[in-house]
């Protein structure tokens, strides 16, 4: 099967820059992505939305809806779990749950980021949603609000079971939610060594990568006899984060190899960079508001500009502001552009917006004013 290297699109451009070169790269698992985590750009895929197991892979949602229950207030990490008879029951990897055992949210998801506890991720899926059943069908919304459509879950754990499935493509989009939104998981995706119960149970990072991977930052492994070797690997260099996902791989190390392939492809390649202004802007006059002027910005989350290497080397910026704005000026509205070229290219057009809202004038203000000004000048 062709391996390729998607098209590269940047969404605040309004043309797409150009594919680029179809590129085989030597990674021996069936399927295989690569994703930026900031733009959500694809860089690499190989048979993407092939639906397979994802193994423990899985855990990637069940962590995202935990830290989405502390989000809105309904988890803290001091929390403390009773242990119920399901969850010390799970078999495959775990960290020995007992039955009526108390445990904290925080030493749970400890053991799902770092040892990848079968009976861990039961019992948070239990506090979170009651009974698993219904945090599994939380699980599937989660899913589809993502766009994971190759994806259908049965369980919080990725034990074998008839109809769990996923794509490559679909652990990318859970992968960059949760790494994007909660980067506090990294508290715990990125220990390699630690203990539970007050130092009773050593934990060791299935995740090689952490140890052995500059700027490994997660993310999940997973294997079973069908699923065979599987990873969401994220890592982190020079201000970039990228998403490499394996499934299938033959051996649990080649899932490793296969990962640092996608990662260092990735990095050796591709730069992100955050457009903002040279200098800083100055004041666009307003008039008939309620103020002068009103101060322009740039959206950080607006200025990201991901393109190949050789393509962000002498970079240049022209900032397009009028001379004025009528009011009202709402705060967002866009007031001008910032344009990044190359070589007189347009590689980012960046709107360059309102922070703050100046009304209009009232007749009466007008009014007043006016008068102020006559009594000025007399």
């Amino acid at each position: 099967m062709k391996k390729r290297v998607l098209a590269l699109l940047l969404a605040l451009l309004p043309m797409a820059v150009p594919a680029a070169e179809a590129v085989e790269l030597p990674v021996e698992a069936p399927a295989a992505l690569l994703m930026e985590k900031e733009t959500g750009q694809v860089l690499y895929a190989e048979n993407e939305h092939e639906k397979r197991e994802p193994a423990s892979v899985t855990k990637v949602m069940t962590l995202l809806l935990v830290m989405e229950a502390m989000e809105r207030g309904e988890l803290k990490y001091e929390d403390t779990v009773t242990v119920s008879a399901g969850a010390a029951s799970m078999g495959g990897s775990q960290v020995y749950l007992s039955e009526g055992e108390q445990i904290t949210v925080e030493e749970l998801l400890k053991a799902v980021c770092v040892s990848s506890g079968n009976d861990a991720a039961v019992a948070l899926a239990e506090k979170v949603s009651g009974v698993t059943e219904l945090f599994v069908q939380q699980m599937n919304n989660r899913a589809a609000e993502l766009g994971m459509q190759d994806t259908h879950f049965v369980n919080p754990t990725g034990l074998p079971a008839q109809g769990h499935v996923t794509s490559a493509y679909d652990i990318a989009l859970m992968s960059r939610a949760l790494i994007l939104r909660h980067p506090d998981i990294r508290r715990f995706t990125t220990i390699w060594m630690d203990t539970l119960r007050d130092g009773q149970f050593q934990l060791s990072n299935t995740n090689k990568l952490i140890r052995f991977y500059e700027g490994a930052t997660g993310l999940k492994t997973g294997s079973t006899d069908s699923a065979r070797y599987c990873i969401s690997a994220t890592a982190e260099r020079e201000g970039m984060e990228l998403i490499a996902v394996v499934l299938k791989s033959p051996t649990g190390q080649q899932r490793f190899e296969d990962a640092k392939t996608l990662l260092n492809y990735g990095f050796s390649t591709y730069g992100l960079i955050h457009a903002v202004p040279e200098e800083p802007l100055p004041p666009v006059p307003v008039t008939l508001g309620t103020r002068d002027a009103v101060q322009p910005m740039v959206d950080p989350a607006e200025g990201l500009l991901l393109a190949e290497k050789a393509r962000l080397q002498g970079l240049e910026q022209t900032v397009t502001l009028p001379e004025s704005a009528a009011a009202p000026v709402r705060q967002g509205d866009a007031l001008g552009t910032l344009t990044v070229t190359q070589n007189g290219e347009t590689l980012l057009e960046v709107p360059i917006r309102a922070a703050e809202t100046v009304e209009k004038l009232t007749f009466g203000e007008m009014f007043l004013r006016l008068a102020r000004t006559m009594c000025f000048c007399g």
